[in-house]
């Protein structure tokens, strides 16, 4: 007996309310149809349906297998859908999201690369230094620098950034810094996407804290704040990626390390969904390894 073809079978009988229903859906004889339940019957070892001439009932056992191989025949249909899904040529619209500067040095670079291999695709790139709802939003993809709190989004961790405080050289000499709570008087640059212009977050003593700081220049654009802090206008506190470039070019030199909070996981989340798009499967299988190359190549 094929067994995943009686479960199926027995199913359709029960969906149908009869084995002469079952047996016209399938297109099979009902003496065949009433041999392939006495079998699997004869297989699970219990009567799973009470029949008669006039009326058939589920028995106790059958009602529970019954929701038990509807289970199984629905985890076959997605395995399937799953593989077609994989197969299937990536086309229409993809709505990705992350923060300005992670996308504009890291994700966008990959969505190019993506589309060059996908031409029939169409991509929204929606770049915000704030976190947006993905489900009310209509986005099938971000990348979140984030301890993610418990949620209907699928995480897949690629890396992992961290804060830390930089300055320029010329600022280094004129105030430089031997303990965190320097940043009260020292002047500083708050990236406001990033940190409050009152305090930023720190870690002294073991314990994660909040450290007031003179900020002498608030901005909520990155570059802006970048350029302030290489012209020596104040400390800033960055991710690592967003100032990769100024720390090898010497433009800006890491401060405080022993007080830089602890690291910040990344993840690229997408809606939960019993079955995934061909668009947000391919995306997602081409863009984590990647992404996971390049944040370590930062790090390294």
């Amino acid at each position: 007996m094929d067994k995943f073809k009686a479960m199926a079978a027995f199913v359709r009988i029960v969906d149908a309310g009869s084995l002469t229903a079952a047996a016209d859906a399938l297109d099979v004889s009902q003496p065949s149809m009433v041999r392939l339940l006495a079998a699997l019957e004869a297989a699970v070892g219990v009567r799973l349906i009470n029949r008669t001439t006039r009326r058939m009932a589920l028995t106790d056992e059958g009602r529970e297998y019954y929701e038990r191989c509807k289970l199984v025949l629905a985890a076959v249909d997605e395995a399937e859908a799953s593989l077609s899904a994989r197969r299937a040529e990536p086309r229409g619209r993809l709505r990705i999201t992350s923060s300005v500067t992670f996308g504009r040095a890291l994700l966008v670079p990959l969505v190019v690369d993506f589309m060059a291999a996908h031409p029939q695709l169409r991509v929204e790139a929606v770049l915000l230094d704030r976190v947006i709802d993905l489900i009310e939003e209509g986005i099938d993809v971000g990348v979140r620098l984030a301890h993610l709190p418990d949620s209907s989004l699928v995480a897949v961790r690629v890396g992992e950034t961290r804060r830390i405080v930089v300055g320029s050289a010329a600022l280094i000499r004129r105030h430089r810094l031997v303990e965190v709570q320097s940043l009260k008087t020292a002047p500083c640059v708050s990236f406001m996407g990033l940190v409050s212009p009152q305090d930023w977050p720190m870690v002294a003593d073991g314990q994660a804290v909040r450290v007031p700081v003179n900020t002498v220049f608030a901005t909520n654009q990155i570059d802006a704040a970048i350029a302030a802090c290489q012209r020596g206008l104040g400390y800033a506190q960055f991710f690592d990626y967003q100032v990769q470039e100024s720390l090898r070019g010497g433009k800006l030199k890491p401060v405080l390390e022993p007080y830089w909070p602890t690291p910040t996981p990344i993840h690229v989340v997408y809606p939960q969904t019993r079955l995934l798009s061909a668009n947000v499967r391919s995306f997602v299988d081409f863009v984590v390894p990647r992404l996971r190359s390049r944040i370590a190549a930062l790090r390294g």
